[in-house]
Formats: C-alpha cells, sequence, structure tokens
C-alpha cells in the first residue's frame, strides 16, 4: 500500500524507498504571503532586477562605447581613460570575490553602480572644457565601482537559478542588460539623426546621467540573498562574515582544489579584447556619427537575440550538460572564424593612416550598397560577444553552486577580461596598426576556445556535488548545515 507523507526537507530525499517530489505552492507560500511578494521573491524576477540596474547603468556605458571614442571625434581621451578603467578593473576584480564576500551581495552591487553616473559625467565635461584628466580619473573609479558589480552580478546570475536553468537565467540577465545600450544606441540615433558633426552633444551625456543615476537606486529594491529559494526548494548559501585573511585563503583553495578552472582562463582574457578593434577600428573610422549610432542598436539587439538562442541549448532537457557544453563550444568556435574571416577581408581595405589623415570617405546607412554587408559583419559580431560571454558564465556554472565561489569565479572573470580590454585599448592608444589590434584579438579568441577543452573534458559533470564547493576556511560547514536545513513541503510517495 502506498504510503504518503508529508514533511519540510530539502528537494531530495535520501531514502532508498521514495521520490521526493517539490510542492510548489509550499515554495511559493515560503517566498510569501501575496501575488506581488511571491512574484517579486521568485529567483528569475531578481535576476531581472540585476538585470534593470546593468540595462541602466552597463547599459548605457555599452552605447556610449559601442559608437567609438566615448561619443568623440579623437577617441584618445576615450582611449586613456579606457586604459585607467580597464586596469583598475582588472586589479580590483582579482579580489573582488573576496570583497563581495565580505560586504555582501547588495552592498558590493549597490556601491559598483555608482560609478557610471561619475563616468558619464566626464565626458559631458570633457565636451565642455576639454579636461582630459577628470576624464581618465573618472575611467579609473569607474573600473573598482565596475569590478564591485559584475562580481555580484555574476554570482547572484549563477547561484539563483537550479542547475538546469542556468542557461535560461544568464540569457534573461544579458537580454535585459543589453537592452540598455539597445535603448540608449536608438536615443543616440535620435539626436544624431540630423547632425553633421561627429562628437555627442552634451543632451545624450545628460539623459544618459539620468538614467545610469536611476540604475544606482534599482540596486536597493533587491531582496536578501538569504532568504531566497530556489524553484526546486533549496536555498541560497550565503556565505557568513569572515575574515579578509579567511576569504584570501579561499582563493587560494578554489584555485588548488580546482585547478580545471585555470584552462578558462586564456577565454577570460578574449572575452573583451575584441571589443577595441569593433568600436574604435571599424565602427569609429568607417561611418557617419548617426549610421555609428544605428550600428550600435544593431550590435546590442544582436547580443539579445544571440544570447536567447544560446541560453535555449546550453539549458536543453534532450541532452546531458556535457553535451550541452561541447554544442555551447562549436557554436562559438565556428562562428568566431567566420566573423574574424569577414573581419580581416574588410580590413585589407583600410588602414589607420588613412583614417588619421582623413583618406576614408564615411559611410552612411542610406548608402545601401556599400553598408548593407558591413552592417550584418557588425551584427553577427555583436552576437558572438553575447554567445562567448554565456557560455563563459555558463561554464563556471557548471564549475559550482555556491554563492562564495561564484563570486570568486566572476572577479577572476572580470579581472582577466579587463586585463584583456586594457591591453587592447593600450594598443589603440599607441596607435598600432588596426591589423595587428585584429590578428590579436583574433589569436586570443582561438587560444581561448582551444584552452577551454581540458574543461569540457575533464571538468563538466552532470551535477556538482556540495563537497566540490571549497571555498573559505568553515565553508564546507556552511554548506552542510544549508543542505539539513528544512526548506520546502515535498510529498514523498514510496
Amino acid at each position: 500500500m502506498a504510503e504518503e507523507k508529508s514533511d519540510l526537507y530539502l528537494a531530495h530525499d535520501s531514502s532508498s524507498s521514495g521520490i521526493a517530489v517539490v510542492d510548489e505552492d509550499a515554495i511559493a507560500l515560503a517566498r510569501g504571503g501575496n501575488w506581488f511578494s511571491r512574484t517579486y521573491s521568485k529567483p528569475i524576477s531578481q535576476v531581472a532586477l540585476i538585470g534593470l540596474v546593468c540595462f541602466l547603468c552597463p547599459g548605457m556605458f555599452n552605447a556610449l562605447s559601442g559608437i567609438g571614442g566615448g561619443g568623440q571625434v579623437d577617441a584618445d581621451a576615450s582611449n586613456n581613460s579606457s586604459v585607467a578603467l580597464y586596469s583598475t578593473f582588472a586589479a580590483v576584480s582579482f579580489f573582488a570575490g573576496t570583497i563581495h564576500n565580505r560586504l555582501g551581495s547588495k552592498l558590493t552591487l549597490g556601491i559598483g553602480a555608482l560609478g557610471y553616473c561619475l563616468y558619464i559625467g566626464s565626458f559631458l565635461s570633457y565636451n565642455m572644457n576639454q579636461n582630459k584628466g577628470f576624464v581618465i580619473a573618472a575611467g579609473a573609479i569607474l573600473g573598482v565601482c565596475a569590478s564591485l558589480l559584475w562580481t555580484a552580478q555574476g554570482a547572484l546570475m549563477l547561484a539563483y537559478p537550479t542547475e538546469g536553468q542556468k542557461g535560461t537565467f544568464i540569457s534573461v540577465f544579458w537580454i535585459i542588460f543589453n537592452l540598455g545600450a539597445v535603448l540608449g544606441s536608438a536615443i543616440e540615433f535620435g539626436l544624431t539623426y540630423n547632425s553633421t558633426n561627429n562628437t555627442v552633444g552634451n543632451g545624450v551625456y545628460i539623459g544618459f546621467i539620468v538614467l545610469t543615476g536611476l540604475g544606482a537606486v534599482c540596486s536597493c529594491l533587491l531582496k536578501d540573498p538569504a532568504k531566497m529559494i530556489r524553484d526546486d526548494g533549496t536555498r541560497i548559501v550565503v556565505p557568513q562574515q569572515s575574515t579578509w585573511k579567511k576569504e584570501f585563503i579561499g582563493m587560494y583553495r578554489l584555485l588548488l582544489n580546482d585547478p580545471w578552472v585555470i584552462m578558462l582562463f586564456p577565454m577570460f582574457l578574449a572575452s573583451n579584447w575584441f571589443y577595441t578593434w569593433q568600436f574604435n577600428d571599424f565602427n569609429s573610422p568607417l561611418f557617419t556619427l548617426r549610421t555609428r549610432s544605428l550600428n550600435s542598436m544593431l550590435y546590442w539587439l544582436s547580443q539579445m537575440v544571440g544570447s536567447f538562442a544560446i541560453g535555449q541549448v546550453l539549458d536543453s532537457k534532450r541532452m546531458s550538460r556535457r553535451s550541452r557544453a561541447w554544442i555551447g563550444w562549436s557554436v562559438t568556435f565556428v562562428l568566431t572564424w567566420c566573423i574574424w574571416g569577414g573581419s580581416y577581408h574588410k580590413q585589407l581595405d583600410y588602414t589607420r593612416e588613412q583614417a588619421a589623415a582623413g583618406e576614408i570617405v564615411r559611410i552612411d546607412f542610406k548608402d545601401s550598397k556599400d553598408y548593407v554587408g558591413l552592417c550584418f559583419l557588425y551584427i553577427f559580431s555583436g552576437m558572438m560577444d553575447a554567445i562567448w560571454q554565456n557560455v563563459a558564465y555558463w561554464l563556471m556554472g557548471a564549475c559550482s553552486n555556491d554563492l562564495s565561489k561564484l563570486a570568486i569565479l566572476a572577479g577572476l572573470y572580470k579581472s582577466l577580461q579587463s586585463a584583456g580590454a586594457a591591453g587592447a585599448f593600450a594598443m589603440d592608444r599607441d596607435k598600432l596598426p588596426f591589423m595587428t589590434n585584429l590578428a590579436v584579438a583574433w589569436g586570443l579568441c582561438a587560444a581561448g576556445l582551444l584552452f577551454a577543452v581540458p574543461v569540457l573534458l575533464l571538468r563538466v559533470t552532470e551535477h556538482t556535488e556540495p563537497e566540490q564547493e571549497v571555498t573559505a576556511p568553515g565553508r564546507e560547514l556552511e554548506v552542510k548545515a544549508a543542505s539539513e536545513e528544512p526548506v520546502a513541503v515535498l510529498n514523498t510517495k514510496s
């Protein structure tokens, strides 16, 4: 005779005779008493809110960067600021996981959001007084803030979903985040449509300052991660306050006990390197200002499409997790080589010297014969970027479900990514040939994908066991305690 029982357990059953099924009504009740509270407390809702913060802050930053030179006809101030930005970004991000675990996710995200308003304000100042020093200083400050924001974002985005939802959660975030850049670029396109200048006006910068300020406010609306319940009934394990020493030991132990993640570092390094060539060496010298704005909008819009598509593949229920990893890698590999091959073909037609001498006739989107092919090349470049970032995040998520470990991984990811971006902007600042910038970016992308192969072969498994979550001393006890803590009602049938 079948025996039914209801009790408080995690979303698994340790007995050999029963199959546990999560009671969704019980989880909904645990999340809140009314419809709004239950919806607000869902992991996907919180990831969408994080996406909104990034929609308003990094999204506006990307819209400004995407037209090349921060909207200035001379990219020198922007390049120097970007070198400062990504240098501090790389340095702070290396330790940002430990900072996150000390301060908590909500505070880390909020502090990080504040720097974007200052950065865009520096370009408004530059339009008025040509104060290059302020632009560079604002870039350095933003690097510190951005490292905190992106570490908190990455940790929460990968910790909130179940193992079968990570691709979807990443794509939902990426779509909302890039919608900010699409909106920002659309604003630029509208305000510059009838402009004969090649410099963004004050109105664009003022609008972006207001939007980034709203983004910082939105970070205050996040729910405490310790009160979050996943869709399978499990709680988020939030690291308890510990000493800086323990957190640094945790980073060391992660790299020592999970060395395969080091093989992802070249992929991390390459993940922002190609922006410099795409924005400053392709979009900026070849097109009119309004066309650059249109290109930027299409670039970020294509990221939304690419993210959605690869998210569906990475969460497919018809394949094993390892198979999904290989398909994601293969799609990235093929698209990378096709895009860089097409970019190389175009790069043969012009040089930096020609751009500096004003010998390149800028293309307008109304010149359909010259524009259409280059437009599609830029669209697929945006799609490649989204797929690259989604696969990289998904691989990190395949290595851990623990918030503290994911914070360290996200910090290392942003550190190496930013070091690469700083190197790329430094090359552009030093006026290296466009072809050299392209060749280095292409080579790093190829190397990054090849170095990731051992991770797919030897590290990606069908399920991440709690004992693999090895970070700061004492964290094992937190994970064990959380696994034994009652969360949601399960209906268990023998």
